[in-house]
């Protein structure tokens, strides 16, 4: 009877089961699920069902995954087809039936193993019919699986949204990069599973944490492989136009296949877009994190070395880390049942560098609170986190006969300024509050138990601050950003509060850094001998040009201005720094804010030349998807000192919702100028079958296909 029995087809209903799933954005063909989430199949047979009555009271459904399947570890399970389910567990019941055809409605635990699945039916135990492919992902929607978030707004920000800002510059020049986290472009979750498929626990695939670690893990184990070291001559031969970076996909395409563009290490930040990418994908919320400035490398010491020459210059790196200007990370949002009550919530994907030579360690899912809080015994990781944002730093000035001084300097305090991108709009939230007390309330008090802790542990001794018996005060004033090829003014104030006169040497010098500290080149300095009259308050202010600069600052570098002054009465050196983030041209983006789907959609485009030369050989690329069908460049010449180049652009949007339109210049004097916009795209009034969709440019301008 058994043998007898056929299927002749299994409609999985891939569209209409991934709409309720909400996962149609990845396919409407192969069946992507959320767990604990029931989903429709209609078995249709081969002769009419009455036929095999008996033998269909032994009919089950069989569900695998993973290269072994065993009930033992969850990975295969059986069920049988019922009048009505277990919402417990896996289970199948009959919705609808007639003649040769069963609707079957089958429900998946809120615990199940997420990956791609093999749906069989099993008919008295013997016979198998393959069903089809199914994929299972966590249900952020579902109140009972670990990753559920109550809010729709935050689910439809952390989840759904491909369309990402990255913040970047410095905490108080703060600049947006568009990212394209593009979590359900076509190849995405293939490359998130098999990137998974590494941790051979596939039993454990049912725990988000246990999913994220190992994310966590193995993209910073690829990033390190695939990460280029480069000269400033070497990237200056190369041209950064052959490395851009928009989004998440081309990278993780490289990291895993081999398939796609590398990065520099000065690019390495974008660890935390990708591993968004693919938890995202997985059905982890998540979001980047960006903090100003931060300490890093430091072994959860609360104080960093930093060590200048004697003209003020950076000098080789602290033996306890050093201060990044800045420093992305990514937040995954899950309740942690493997930990005491209070620490569900934001958990810290934090990779390890084990010693800070390289060495990989496993990556850390800290819980924000525990960071905030101090909680050292919680993990590892909570003493370097708790460092990143709450260390200090200390300035050494290293003397020509090889001996260390400790200047007299303004601590600089790290995690100013936290951010991520607002839910469901493009702005920026300072979510410090998460991480640190205010000033003035418990921070001391977290602060004070923190070092007490470490004591036990560490050596961490503080040496006592410098306290001159022939003292002198200097200030620098800085802007918070610098016009690249432009000029500005800073100024350091001198004060000599004393009796007596002093003879001083202040040297002022520039440097190009990247985000991680690291010095890329020495730009500028100037040297200054006088004498400070008794009680006297001295400002000197000096024009900062580039045209002076012994170089270019190497693309996406920051400008250190760094300021010592040294006096004959005292040995101790006064010192001060700041650094700078480069401002580049204005782009102006025009475009209304809302557009009707499939009707002709104008953007104008302005290139405004802030800078002393001309720009030239300018490209300009737009894309945005369910905007443009793919990337257009064109030649726009060259943009004059002082004036503003504008194009129009026309194209058909074909997506419903909100879009976003990037636009980004490339010329000779600059790499990735990149500006962006969002229109609302709605129905149109009158349906239409769509015809040819054109994207055409304004008639002088000439493709580059």
């Amino acid at each position: 009877m058994g043998q007898a029995l056929g299927i002749k087809r299994c409609d999985l209903k891939a569209a209409e089961n991934n709409e309720e799933h909400h996962t149609n954005a990845i396919s409407s063909r192969h069946l992507v699920l959320r767990r604990g989430q029931s989903f429709t199949i209609i078995l249709n047979f081969r002769a009419p069902v009455h036929k095999f009555l008996t033998a269909l009271k032994k009919v089950a459904l069989i569900a695998q995954t993973g290269e072994q399947p065993s009930k033992a570890n969850k990975t295969q399970v059986i069920f049988p087809i019922s009048s009505r389910g277990d919402k417990k567990g896996w289970s199948a019941a009959v919705e609808e039936r007639d003649a040769q055809n069963w609707t079957i409605s089958v429900t998946t635990p809120v615990d199940a193993v997420i990956g791609h699945y093999s749906l069989l039916l099993q008919v008295s135990g013997r016979k198998q019919y393959p069903l089809g492919q199914v994929t299972l992902l966590f249900n952020p929607w579902n109140r009972d699986d670990a990753v559920f978030l109550q809010n729709e707004a935050q689910r439809t920000e952390y989840l759904l949204n491909q369309n990402g800002l990255i913040y970047l510059g410095t905490s108080d020049c703060i600049q947006e990069e568009p990212w394209d986290f593009g979590q359900f472009e076509r190849d995405v979750m293939d490359l998130s599973l098999n990137l998974l498929s590494v941790d051979k626990q596939v039993e454990k695939w049912s725990q988000p944490a246990h999913v994220a670690c190992v994310v966590g893990t193995l993209l910073h184990a690829l990033k390190k492989k695939s990460v280029l070291p480069i000269s400033q001559t070497q990237a200056a031969q190369e041209g950064t136009l052959l490395y851009k970076q928009r989004g998440s996909v081309p990278i993780l395409r490289q990291w895993l296949t081999g398939q796609g563009r590398p990065i520099y290490e000065t690019q390495a930040w974008v660890f935390a877009a990708v591993a968004c990418t693919v938890l995202r994908c997985l059905g982890i919320p998540a979001r980047v994190v960006t903090t100003f400035p931060s300490a890093q490398g430091t072994n959860g010491s609360l104080l960093v070395d930093e060590y200048y020459n004697e003209e003020g210059l950076q000098n080789g790196e602290g033996r306890r880390g050093r201060i990044w200007i800045f420093q992305t990370s990514v937040e995954c949002w899950m309740k942690r049942p493997d930990l005491s009550p209070g620490y569900d919530g934001w958990q810290i994907l934090h990779p390890r560098d084990l010693n800070g030579v390289g060495v990989l360690g496993p990556c850390s899912l800290v819980p924000v609170r525990a960071v905030k809080e101090g909680e050292l015994q919680l993990d590892p990781a909570v003493s370097d986190l708790f460092a990143s944002v709450n260390a200090t730093s200390m300035v050494w000035k290293c003397c020509e006969d090889g001996t260390l001084e400790l200047t007299d300097s303004k601590k600089k305090y790290v995690g100013n300024s936290i951010s991520t991108k607002v839910v469901g709009c493009d702005r920026c939230e300072d979510i410090t509050q998460n991480y640190k007390y205010p000033e003035g309330s418990q921070e001391k008090e977290v602060l004070e138990r923190v070092q007490k802790e470490r004591r036990k542990y560490w050596k961490d001794l503080c040496p006592p601050s410098p306290e001159p018996v022939d003292p002198m005060h200097l200030f620098l004033d800085t802007p918070t950003s610098f016009p690249l090829r432009g000029k500005s003014h800073i100024s350091v104030t001198l004060i000599n509060p004393t009796d007596q006169e002093k003879e001083v040497h202040l040297v002022i010098g520039v440097q190009a850094v990247y985000y991680n500290g690291i010095v890329a080149t020495d730009l500028w300095r100037q040297k200054q001998h006088f004498r400070l009259r008794t009680n006297q308050v001295l400002k000197i202010s000096t024009s900062l040009s580039s045209s002076n600069f012994e170089q270019d600052p190497p693309e996406n570098s920051f400008l250190r201005v760094t300021a010592m002054a040294t006096h004959s009465h005292i040995s101790l050196s006064c010192f001060a720094q700041e650094d700078i983030a480069i401002d580049r041209p204005n782009l102006i983006i025009k475009m209304p804010e809302t557009a009707e789907q499939y009707q002709p959609l104008t953007v104008s485009v302005g290139v405004q030349n802030s800078l002393d030369c001309p720009m030239q050989n300018c490209i300009i690329s737009i894309f945005g998807r369910g905007l443009i069908h793919r990337e257009k460049r064109y030649r726009l010449g060259s943009v004059w000192p002082g004036s503003c180049l504008c194009t129009q652009f026309q194209f058909t949007p074909t997506h419903l919702g909100l879009q976003r339109l990037t636009v980004e210049v490339d010329c000779d004097v600059f790499q990735n100028l990149t500006g962006y916009r969002s229109v609302l795209v709605v129905a149109p009034k009158c349906l239409f079958k769509p015809q040819t969709i054109l994207e055409l440019p304004s008639e002088a301008r000439h493709t580059l296909e």
